[in-house]
């Protein structure tokens, strides 16, 4: 903390009931084991298995009523779980709720404010529950909350002057303002324009410079940009958690290769291939493109061309290795759940 900002007087708290039983484990911001809940018969999210490394972004990724929310409300203590524990840096989630929420930033799906107040005035009021001091030293840290946002020329205004994107920036500030070692931001690009949502994702990144970053969203495009790890959760149950990276990489190697022509022989040549475990045909009106699979890389490379134009009726027109996006893998696993 900044000299000048002190903290009011509160009782200390330690990790409680939780034993994290390797180095990998206590290095994570969060940690949930078989974490659920149920609102009568209705199970809203089933033993949940999270875990988020530290001054990481990650995303929480999934359709209406995927679990996404409920999580986030039984991270912050705001609902209790039916079933399984976890801790937010180091701390029970359910004993220690009161600390835990010290070091955490909340930004809700909507956030709403008292218009008639300027967006410096919000900052201050929701930095004085953090700490004590003078009030020039809570001004600083507002106004570089107000810099970081790009705010500062509007920083006097009343607040229901602001476009959806500038209430939107002002929401991650107050979560932000009093320098949380963990941000959860609830749906922060939704219902923005393009040049919004490229801001706040803009935010994203400089905010991982001092914490952890947790969002949910169901815009597939801003996970794949900006997260380190993503889970995927549907109708109350995780279906996959890995890095970003890790995801993109799909079920191995593909190529396409776009033919003209009759293809028949080529895709017997093909199929016949040590190194060709599938090949997908895809029908368009006057060209066919096969979805190669292949182990070998480089033969698939200099091979497949010149494979599919040995019978000499057939002409390339396309030729490549296919690129994941995160939809199509999102798909997958959703649609086979």
């Amino acid at each position: 903390m900044e000299t000048g900002l002190t903290p009011p007087n509160v009782a200390s708290s330690h990790v409680q009931d939780v034993k994290l039983s390797t180095r990998e484990i206590a290095r994570t911001a969060v940690y949930t084991e078989g974490l659920g809940k149920s609102f009568g018969s209705v199970k809203a999210l089933e033993s949940l298995n999270l875990r988020v490394p530290e001054k990481s972004i990650f995303g929480l990724l999934g359709p209406n009523g995927a679990g996404k929310t409920t999580t986030i409300k039984l991270l912050l203590g705001l609902i209790k779980p039916t079933s399984g524990k976890g801790t937010l840096l180091g701390q029970d989630i359910e004993k220690s709720s009161v600390a835990v929420r010290r070091r955490t930033g909340y930004l809700a799906q909507n956030p709403s404010y008292y218009t008639y107040m300027t967006a410096r005035e919000i900052l201050l009021f929701k930095l004085r529950f953090y700490y004590g001091g003078e009030r020039k030293d809570l001004e600083k840290r507002v106004q570089e909350s107000l810099e970081m946002v790009e705010l500062e020329d509007k920083a006097d205004r009343p607040i229901r002057g602001f476009s959806g994107g500038e209430r939107q920036r002002l929401g991650i500030a107050q979560a932000e303002v009093h320098r949380p070692d963990l941000l959860i931001l609830d749906e922060p690009a939704a219902n923005l324009d393009p040049m919004g949502r490229h801001e706040v994702l803009n935010l994203m990144e400089k905010l991982r410079q001092h914490s952890t970053v947790i969002y949910s969203t169901h815009i597939l495009n801003d996970v794949q940009h900006i997260s380190d790890t993503v889970a995927i959760l549907n109708r109350g149950k995780l279906l996959a958690q890995a890095p970003i990276a890790e995801l993109l990489k799909g079920s191995g190697i593909v190529y396409n290769i776009t033919l003209k022509g009759n293809y028949q022989s080529a895709y017997e040549r093909m199929k016949s291939l040590s190194w060709v475990t599938g090949i997908n045909v895809v029908q368009g009106d006057s060209r066919t493109t096969f979805e190669v699979s292949v182990t070998d890389e480089g033969r698939a490379e200099e091979e497949l061309p010149k494979l599919a134009l040995l019978s000499g009726d057939v002409s390339v027109t396309e030729f490549g290795k296919k690129h994941v996006e995160l939809e199509d893998i999102f798909m997958e696993i959703v649609g086979g759940a």
